[in-house]
């Protein structure tokens, strides 16, 4: 696999990353941003962008081989969900535009730079009436380098780490924003058929007992959503292979199936004779610093420490029964984390692989965190 066949690759190359400038420029008045801060996360994304595709170029990865497979065999194979899915979008990429590896990548950095662009704004938004100090961490969290690195690569991170910041986004104000959180369902059934149907899943609940909301409203839109859940679950079901499942032992053996897999390498862990809350820390907060056993398992490690002292303060303010310090809706982005969260901590035993699918609905977490943490009050002097 080369850098690019010709001089026109290199080319086609920066003018993706001068397109993809003047995308998230263009949209950053949409997100409440300014000129400096969008340019300053399109940059800091695109580093880590070039850190990936050096380790994927040298090491191999998933990346490559959907770029190997959309070179060589382009659109012989019909589109489907998921791997297919992306496979067929490169395929896009490398057959009609002529892009090279590198510009595949810097493709997929617009949609994690996206992403970014939308937990930047909500955070910022979160910590509006917050402490110096809090607005500190809210900065320190978005520029962790986990962050854009696991989304910005060619494959299906990018996509969905975008989706579900946008999610995150349109939650704070679903009347003004229905549009976009359309939009991020649909981005995120191309790459994940099942998380894109927690999502569905999550926004009907919510509406459905949402007492501020008329009966009426409930009514009309509720049916929306168990149509459209009726649509997305099957197909969901079907990817995740549990198309077949006929009750809750079938459902239960495939769990247990699932915890068996991927146990190779160092980065694996035995998920099967854990307790569920274990399974839960593990999935959010492993590997730990002294776990690590790679340069990119303690960059990790760092960041889940912060993720941890984020969680401690966070769990002190609700169970201070803290109100959030802004409006969002909160019911759908609970129980679409916990319907997430659920899901992959009970069936992924590798932490390489939660390490990077956590971002899927981590922003969330991190948002629901942070808003409920309250600045101390200052003692007047006598």
């Amino acid at each position: 696999m080369m850098l690019s066949s010709s001089a026109f690759q290199l080319i086609t190359a920066f003018i993706v990353f001068m397109v993809g400038l003047f995308f998230v420029l263009s949209m950053r008045k949409y997100f409440e941003s300014n000129l400096r801060r969008v340019s300053l996360l399109y940059i800091w994304h695109t580093m880590l962008c070039m850190v990936y595709f050096w380790f994927i170029f040298y090491k191999g990865g998933d990346a490559a081989m959907y770029f190997t497979k959309a070179s060589l065999y382009g659109f012989d194979n019909e589109f489907s969900l998921g791997t297919a899915g992306i496979i067929y979008f490169t395929s896009l990429l490398v057959q009609v535009l002529g892009l090279s590896f590198l510009g595949c990548f810097l493709v997929f950095n617009i949609f994690g730079s996206i992403g970014l662009m939308a937990f930047d704004s909500t955070l910022k938004y979160a910590t509006q009436k917050s402490s110096r100090h809090l607005k500190f961490l809210a900065n320190i969290i978005v520029f962790l380098p986990s962050v854009s690195f696991w989304s910005s690569a060619l494959g299906k991170d990018s996509i969905s780490f975008m989706s579900a910041c946008l999610a995150l986004w349109s939650a704070l104000n679903f009347k003004k924003r229905i549009i976009l959180f359309v939009i991020a369902v649909l981005a995120m059934l191309l790459v994940r058929p099942h998380i894109a149907a927690a999502m569905v899943a999550a926004y009907a609940l919510a509406f459905i007992f949402d007492q501020r909301v008329s009966i009426i409203q409930r009514l009309f839109i509720g049916s929306i959503a168990i149509v459209s859940s009726a649509v997305v679950v099957p197909l969901a079901m079907q990817y995740a292979g549990l198309g077949d499942a006929q009750n809750a032992a079938d459902i239960e053996a495939y769990i247990e199936q699932r915890q068996g897999h991927n146990l190779e390498g160092g980065s694996s862990v035995d998920i099967s004779s854990m307790s569920l809350p274990m399974q839960l820390f593990t999935y959010l907060f492993r590997p730990l610093p002294f776990e690590a056993n790679s340069i990119f398992a303690l960059a990790a490690s760092v960041d889940n420490i912060i993720l941890l002292f984020l969680f401690i303060l966070g769990a002190i303010a609700i169970f201070k029964k803290s109100k959030p310090l802004v409006e969002s809706n909160r019911a759908f982005l609970w129980i679409y984390t916990m319907i997430v969260l659920f899901i992959l901590a009970t069936t992924t035993a590798n932490l390489g692989i939660a390490m990077r699918q956590k971002w899927m609905f981590a922003p969330i977490l991190i948002f629901l965190l942070i808003s409920v943490i309250r600045p101390r009050k200052i003692r007047a002097k006598v």
